[in-house]
């Protein structure tokens, strides 16, 4: 019986040494962690703006493959929202949602860092759980990203959760420290280039009949600017024997933009789907990848679609091998645009169009879009053309270009967040001309802008 008094003594002892334990542990829990990023501010802010890029860095898929991701609310800051499933207890099920960011993605260029709070429910113990991101633009020239990524929780007076403290170095450590390690990977794909003065926007148009010459020309104005001038020669020339009008300016899908050459395909909008080749209506489809058949050898093709040797020889109105009408010598036909694509505007010289193009993709990848540059290549219209007055070529640097990367998948969002933002691109005046020897330069041939996606 004495014992037995003792144990409980001693079970009584511990339980109250336990209780002033608890009571003087801290009732709130931090852990954060510090890397440095070689990218562009704006960059690394965007992707801690969205969850869209989330499952490519977030350790949980590496805990558990099978983890279900769905995204919710707003594409891009405050109300974003990511919700998991996964049947890993490591894992388990759980959500974040954007609380705040600041300052805005417009102003934390110049302010030179920023800060954006995560809201965080799962089953780890405690509650008012969140992530908190701070950026900040370092290095000795100020071409590196401090990130600082912390985890904060409050226990209150619940001495289980107080205890679960002793444990922050596990689990929410973890996540921080490896999800920061792959987030190295994902920023290290993205071109390291500023988009920040860019304004782009999502559009979305319906399939355009387009008649399209494939080409190739070195990567100087004046070669390309001749290269195009031909093919949109042998396209108006086309759509005469055809009987139809061109109804857009020149459109430039671009396949290659090599060190030594460019090569690209012109195109221009018509009014008809249904052509009369040979006395016979063909009809106009959207291009078909190409066959895996191994009898059948892939062809090389661009934006548009390219003219393999096969091709040179087969009849006007049969049909390439990607659904794609042959319609007299180089000029082929297909069913171009549709869907979603990312759009910017260039003021001044063809030579901003690469750099812009690049803008594109990089906003694109920090956002989340997807994109294939390999079937659905990015395109430029010329909106506003140099004229010709008496030989004298004026308004050179002076023109106006709309710059598109088609949007692939079914969660693209309707705006970005500069179009929510109510933002416009800066006009001439506000754009500064770039140089004339670095990129093309395609001229126009009518007034009316065409349509938002490639064509394959």
């Amino acid at each position: 019986m004495t014992r037995l008094l003792e144990f409980i003594v001693a079970i009584v002892i511990v339980a109250i040494l336990g209780v002033v334990v608890g009571v003087a542990m801290p009732s709130t829990g931090h852990v954060e962690r510090e890397m440095l990023i070689s990218k562009d501010l704006r960059q690394v802010y965007d992707v801690f703006s969205n969850f869209r890029r989330f499952p490519d860095y977030t350790v949980l898929r590496s805990f558990d493959p099978k983890v279900q991701f769905e995204l919710s609310g707003k594409a891009y800051g405050p109300g974003a929202k990511i919700a998991w499933k996964a049947d890993d207890k490591k894992v388990g099920d759980g959500s974040l949602e954007i609380a705040s960011v600041d300052p805005s993605f417009a102003a934390v260029t110049d302010a030179g860092k920023g800060t954006i709070v995560w809201n965080l429910e799962n089953g780890w113990r405690g509650h008012d759980k969140k992530f908190t991101i701070k950026l900040e633009r370092t290095g000795r020239s100020q071409k590196l990203v401090k990130v600082n990524w912390s985890y904060d929780v409050t226990y209150g007076w619940n001495l289980v959760d107080r205890f679960s403290n002793l444990y922050i170095h596990g689990d929410p450590d973890a996540l921080i420290q490896f999800s920061l390690s792959n987030l190295q990977n994902v920023m290290a794909a993205i071109p390291n280039i500023d988009y920040s003065k860019m304004v782009p926007s999502i559009v979305d148009q319906p399939a355009k009949p387009i008649l399209f010459v494939s080409t190739t020309a070195p990567r100087t104005l004046d070669d390309v600017d001749t290269a195009s001038d031909k093919a949109m020669a042998e396209i108006q020339a086309a759509a005469k024997k055809l009987g139809v009008n061109i109804v857009s300016p020149r459109i430039t899908f671009t396949t290659n933009w090599g060190d030594q050459n460019y090569t690209f395909d012109v195109a221009a909008e018509i009014d008809a789907t249904t052509l009369k080749i040979n006395g016979q209506d063909v009809e106009l489809t959207a291009a078909q990848r190409p066959s895996l058949d191994a009898a059948a050898p892939a062809e090389a093709s661009t934006a548009a679609g390219a003219a393999p040797a096969a091709d040179a020889a087969a009849a006007p109105g049969s049909k390439d091998k990607l659904g794609r009408v042959i319609v007299d010598g180089n000029v082929k036909a297909v069913l171009a645009f549709g869907g979603k694509a990312l759009k910017a505007e260039w003021n001044g010289t063809g030579a901003g169009l690469p750099q812009t193009r690049q803008m594109l993709e990089a906003y694109s990848q920090t956002h989340g879009y997807k994109f294939d540059d390999v079937t659905y290549r990015a395109y430029d219209i010329q909106v506003k053309a140099p004229t010709n007055n008496k030989g004298t070529i004026e308004g050179y640097d002076e023109q106006k270009f709309e710059i598109y990367l088609p949007l692939q998948g079914d969660n693209v969002p309707d705006q970005t967040p500069e179009q929510e933002a109510g933002m416009k691109q800066p006009g001439l005046d506000d754009t500064a001309p770039a140089g004339s020897s670095s990129a093309p330069a395609p001229a126009g041939t009518a007034p009316a802008p065409a349509s938002t996606a490639a064509a394959q």
